[in-house]
């Protein structure tokens, strides 16, 4: 790396080792310096260093300080949606620091204080040109207490706005990015480094890719996330699948959907601008079928309604910004949920239907999907199924955690019925 890293602790820890949440006891602290910043983290904080550990996951649910430019995450695993998003801070050289497109990014001048500013994902970006350091930061409730830790760091001078600001991306050109696909898919908690795409793109049996563009339950961050890659992805062939974590059906003041229809109708348009903002910015245009992201859930008394209502509501918003609408939801609660209403707005239904069942089936029968056969829904090519959850897959010599899915999807045929 450029400089070097120190990092002096109370508990004694040598150099830049993860600590575990539980190793601080009460009232301990660490201070932390990387290149002129120094830190003094609360109790409980991580710190991982990725230049030892490359392979190290940035995940979004616990309080971890990560330094350094992020490696191949091949660590990450498990869930991609998680109910509690932590305060998290990622610092790394402001020399090559990829450009993402998912994540707002506001500049700070040397010697300026860290301005207030929120992104629609719970994370946003400080490029502070007088250290030359990129500090990316991930929050739940609200951004403060870790703006607060940066800015400590920076100078100790807080700026103070009446609103917080909210920083789009800019817009980049759109690219093709999903042709007519029938065969394998895969999704992994966060977009791999182009080497394992082109590795796989040789060597496995999937074409096409998953690939979670934000949302406030996002588990894993996306340093590979740049419209430069969806844009190679595209021309490598790739049917990319983006896909939306927004609220979900749980009780949970930032990550919750809610259970009264009428919000959970302005969470669905909320989530749909959202979605579209990061596509945009990731050079994913109109027409695009941008898939919502929502987790299984056993209380259908509670939740039916409000799913419905919030699926509806993005479904509805998606065609009014000229974008497809697909849904990612299990066969024993979503795709039930769904099939008893769709007589009641099929206009304003998924275009795409998403069903996760793992039961090994490589298909999208009705059976599969979680359908009656009777109703005959979502019919054509406007079917994925996740057949397979949350497993080690190694083509071309690489290994990723990933789901694995049948599609059967033409996104010509999705524009007709829409």
């Amino acid at each position: 790396m450029a400089s070097r890293m120190l990092m002096r602790c109370l508990l004694g820890a040598a150099l830049l080792l993860p600590l575990a949440p539980a190793a601080a006891a009460a009232g301990d602290t660490a201070a932390v310096e990387y290149r002129g910043l120094r830190l003094v983290l609360p109790d409980g904080w991580r710190v991982v260093d990725l230049e030892r550990e490359p392979g190290a996951c940035l995940r979004l649910d616990r309080p971890t300080l990560y330094l350094g430019h992020a490696g191949t995450q091949a660590d990450c695993s498990g869930r991609r949606a998680v109910a509690t998003r932590a305060d998290t801070l990622h610092l790394e050289p402001l020399d090559g620091a990829p450009p993402r497109a998912d994540v707002p990014t506001v500049a700070v001048d040397g010697g300026s204080a860290v301005p207030p500013a929120e992104g629609g994902s719970g994370e946003v970006r400080y490029a502070l040109h007088g250290p030359r350091v990129m500090a990316t930061l991930s929050y739940g409730a609200g951004p403060g207490a870790v703006r607060g830790l940066l800015a400590g760091a920076v100078g100790g001078r807080r700026a103070v706005a009446a609103e917080p600001v909210s920083v789009p991306a800019a817009p980049v050109p759109a690219v093709l990015a999903q042709r007519a696909l029938t065969g394998e898919g895969f999704d992994t908690c966060t977009a791999p480094p182009q080497r394992t795409m082109d590795a796989w793109r040789t060597a496995s049996p999937f074409g096409a890719v998953g690939v979670y563009i934000g949302g406030r339950a996002r588990a894993c961050a996306q340093p590979q996330l740049t419209a430069g890659w969806i844009r190679r992805q595209a021309a490598a062939g790739w049917h990319l699948m983006p896909i939306w974590v927004g609220p979900q059906p749980w009780h949970h003041a930032t990550t919750g959907l809610s259970t009264d229809p009428s919000r959970a109708n302005e969470q669905g348009k909320e989530a749909a601008e959202g979605a579209v903002g990061a596509a945009r910015a990731l050079g994913l245009g109109g027409g695009t079928l941008l898939y919502n992201d929502v987790e299984n859930y056993n209380d259908r008394a509670t939740w039916d309604a409000p799913v419905v209502a919030y699926l509806t509501a993005w479904t509805v918003r998606l065609h009014e910004l000229g974008y497809r609408s697909a849904a990612y939801v299990a066969a024993s609660s979503g795709v039930k949920a769904l099939s008893a209403h769709h007589h009641q707005a099929p206009h304003a239904m998924p275009d795409v239907l998403w069903t996760a069942q793992w039961n090994g089936g490589a298909s999208v029968t009705d059976a599969d999907m979680g359908l009656s056969r009777r109703k005959a829904l979502w019919t054509g090519p406007r079917r994925v199924h996740q057949f397979r959850g949350d497993h080690d897959a190694s083509y071309g010599g690489v290994t990723v955690n990933i789901d694995r899915s049948w599609v059967d999807v033409d996104p010509g045929v999705v524009r007709r019925v829409s």
